[in-house]
């Protein structure tokens, strides 16, 4: 992207005016139901007593496993479960910003017009004068965006890597962090060197497992995993989405041998390695 096109931005945000087009404004019964759901977690904050004894701290936990129920509903390719679980996650969206607002913090309010004021600021292809090309070079500027946000808003030196959280699954953490190195530049020059940084630490991991200690093998083997995940990035593949694709149908396939072999009369401890190995295949084919 040119220096031209990344110097402009999108205009500040005034919530006084409508910088959208008016064929995506809400009609006002989608209002008033997003008012109803607002008011009834006030209320369940004042007269439920186990809703009224929560803090952030005491439901976080029940926010990442709706998130990942969000996944599961996505996966399932079911639009009424994924409907409930989106509103399971709106919920608790609501809820910390109650909390919030009992004690003189945020509103819900402030939290909207937060996300929409950091939206407006990282699409200037959208609310103002700035250009891109193709998507790579939208995430380039969201990147950079997000920098200045970070440098601007810190009195010590911000890292690109801010904002990945910890306690993301860490194959998908591992992606998170290069594609934010690579949003500024800090990547391989192409898909065949971050190859070959593949294999050179399959190389270290298969001398650690034959020459080191357990701490050398597993630093190795993060490092075979942390590569692979790299290469992924190059091959449009989501490292966590696939290996989770791959557990569902390993997981699919040994309850299919298992079934088999309960038909039989059989468990999988009592058969022998080429038995289970051509019902594996079988499994196989069932998929097909």
């Amino acid at each position: 992207m040119s220096s031209s096109s990344n110097d402009r931005s999108a205009p500040a945000f005034d919530p006084s005016e409508k910088i959208y087009e008016d064929e995506f404004a809400e009609s006002e019964e989608r209002l008033e139901t997003y008012a109803d759901f607002a008011a009834i977690v006030k209320q369940l904050r004042r007269d439920c007593p186990w809703d009224r004894e929560q803090t952030h701290e005491s439901v976080k936990h029940l926010l990442i496993e709706e998130a990942y129920e969000v996944v599961d509903a996505i996966d399932s390719g079911d639009p009424e479960e994924l409907k409930k679980e989106l509103g399971d996650v709106f919920l608790h969206v609501l809820f910390h910003s109650r909390i919030s607002e009992e004690k003189g913090g945020f509103t819900i309010q402030d939290v909207i017009a937060a996300e929409i004021e950091k939206l407006v600021r990282r699409h200037p292809h959208v609310f103002g004068d700035a250009t891109v090309g193709d998507s790579e070079e939208v995430l380039s500027t969201w990147e950079e965006i997000k920098q200045r946000e970070r440098e601007d808003g810190e009195e010590t030196t911000a890292s690109v890597l801010d904002g990945v959280p910890r306690y993301l699954p860490a194959l998908l953490q591992a992606l998170r962090m290069q594609e934010k190195a690579a949003g500024v530049g800090f990547d391989f020059q192409n898909p065949d060197d971050a190859w070959s940084k593949v294999e050179e630490e399959i190389d270290e991991f298969r001398q650690a497992v034959d020459e080191g200690t357990e701490d050398e093998r597993a630093d190795e083997f993060g490092d075979v995993l942390f590569a692979l995940v790299n290469y992924a990035r190059y091959a449009d593949v989501n490292p966590e989405t696939a290996l989770r694709g791959t557990n569902d149908k390993f997981a699919q396939r040994v309850r299919f041998i298992e079934e088999a072999l309960r038909e039989s009369g059989q468990t999988l401890d009592e058969v022998t390695l080429s038995e289970a190995d051509a019902l594996w295949e079988k499994a196989k084919q069932h998929e097909e």
